[in-house]
């Protein structure tokens, strides 16, 4: 299979070409690693491929799901798959292999996917680029040297330059949405509760994170969330279950929708002009849908909120670090971390458990203010990051002069102001690339739905796709071009 035909099929193409006998797993994996063998030296968005899952396949070990033999890249990031190395982008973790899997895993693997490597993603994940000491920059496949966002940026990037059609993606504050957005994707966050991370793990980030995938197509994300939301034996809750399939669900017309249009300084960022154009453009054509949009207005409590998720996110990092320290043999130090996490791991040793209590009930508060909005409305539109990808360097954590006491202002505001609260309040969102802007880099437009409502974005977005198509679009770096 030429990589130009292959780059053009998303995974359910993919799966579908597999299913009809017109490509072996065995083929899809090699031209995968053709894939990235050409394009990664310039991408950087895949930081190891497992010899076992493409040259030496054994596709009797494939799971007889419908993404049978669609090659998928796991995020270096929480343990998820047994006996593979897991490095979370630190130089103190180098080597070190998961001891664990998870059910996410194994949903994927029973789904068919064949997990075939790890792309990059930052130090712990803890940044809005995927930039890392130990890796390196992974490139925006549209602009050279731009960050391809973050944390899952370096999925993200593999998905639009064509080196697989889909790869896990978790998510804290954005990091599924905000790589969406900056390289032109398609990025669901599913409701809290949704996918189990079990049985590890249970309540990622004490509730905030989320774990799906990187996509280039809606219908795939729907697909991809029917075969990893099943509730698991031990799930500290279970949500409301959809009557169907979310692939079968996002097919059907939505009913007449009211959206509200959310354009607020949430953190105090200013919006690019052309993002805003972007979003009325975007409520413009629900409306022609015949849906209600009307502007609207959101309150997250600024700053002050985004600094009391980080005491909440960083309780006890010191406890986690010293534990991989004492896994690998290694010392904590400028060393094996970076500047930023390592005054984090210092940071995190302040934080008293009445601190932490305190945090929690302002961002109860927060989440209840916040949560209001469902009130008036069913979906909440909005930019998925106030601007667009960024030069390498903005994120960093090794970023000059930024310290735990100022990261949330220069790390976290910019990209995570529309992405955050739907972490807060664990509802699920999407970004699409429903727009491009005249610098030549992608726009995210977000929309969000009432907790457990994945179905009304979905449906929404499908009818997006439609109606303002994305799948035209090839970045300059992508495995079609020379």
């Amino acid at each position: 299979m030429k990589l130009a035909e292959y780059a053009a099929f998303d995974a359910t193409g993919l799966a579908e070409l597999v299913a009809k006998s017109q490509v072996t797993p065995k083929d899809l994996a090699l031209t995968a690693a053709n894939a990235i063998e050409t394009t990664n030296p310039h991408l950087n968005a895949v930081v190891e491929t497992y010899a076992d899952r493409i040259e030496d396949l054994d596709e009797s070990t494939l799971g007889k799901g419908p993404f049978r033999g669609v090659p998928f890249l796991i995020k270096d990031v929480f343990g998820h798959e047994a006996g593979r190395r897991i490095e979370f982008g630190s130089r103190l973790c180098e080597g070190m292999v998961v001891e664990t899997g998870t059910y996410f895993v194994d949903s994927l693997k029973a789904a068919g996917f064949n997990i075939l490597g790890r792309s990059h993603a930052p130090e712990y994940s803890m940044s809005a680029t995927a930039e890392s000491t130990l890796y390196g920059n992974c490139a925006n496949p549209w602009k050279e040297g731009y960050s391809a966002g973050g944390s899952s940026g370096g999925a993200q990037a593999a998905v639009t330059a064509g080196l697989v059609p889909a790869a896990h993606g978790s998510d804290i504050a954005g990091s599924i949405r905000i790589p969406a957005s900056w390289c032109g994707g398609v990025g669901l966050k599913p409701s809290r509760g949704r996918v189990s991370i079990g049985p590890v793990m249970d309540e990622a980030g004490f509730g905030y994170s989320a774990n799906l995938a990187q996509c280039k197509s809606v219908r795939d994300a729907a697909r991809i969330l029917d075969c990893v939301a099943s509730p698991r034996p031990g799930d500290p809750y279970i949500i409301p279950q959809p009557e169907d399939s979310y692939g079968a669900l996002m097919a059907a017309d939505p009913p007449r929708l009211k959206i509200g249009i959310v354009l607020d300084d949430l953190l105090g960022v200013a919006n690019d002009p052309e993002v805003a154009a972007a979003v009325n453009a975007t409520g413009k054509a629900l409306q022609d849908m015949g849906h209600s949009v009307e502007p609207a207005h959101a309150d997250m409590g600024g700053m002050e909120t985004l600094r009391a998720m980080v005491d909440i996110f960083f309780f006890a990092f010191d406890s986690r670090i010293d534990g991989y320290a004492k896994l690998t043999g290694r010392a904590v130090g400028p060393d094996t971390l970076e500047s930023v996490t390592l005054g984090l791991y210092d940071y995190a040793k302040t934080i008293t458990p009445a601190r932490f209590m305190q945090r929690w009930v302002a961002l109860n508060a927060a989440r209840r203010k916040l949560g209001a909005f469902w009130n008036d409305f069913d979906i909440w539109l909005s930019p998925t990051t106030a601007w667009v990808a960024e030069p390498w360097g903005r994120y960093h954590l090794s970023k000059p002069g930024v310290t735990a006491q100022t990261m949330a202002e220069e790390l976290f505001g910019s990209p995570t102001q529309y992405t955050l609260p739907h972490n807060l309040m664990g509802t699920p969102a999407i970004s699409l690339p429903l727009a491009m802007h005249s610098n030549g880099l992608p726009i995210g437009v977000q929309l969000a739905a009432g907790p457990a409502s994945e179905h009304a974005l979905l449906q929404l977005a499908a009818a997006l796709e439609q109606a303002m198509p994305w799948r035209g679009r090839v970045p300059p770096l992508h495995v079609s071009r020379p």
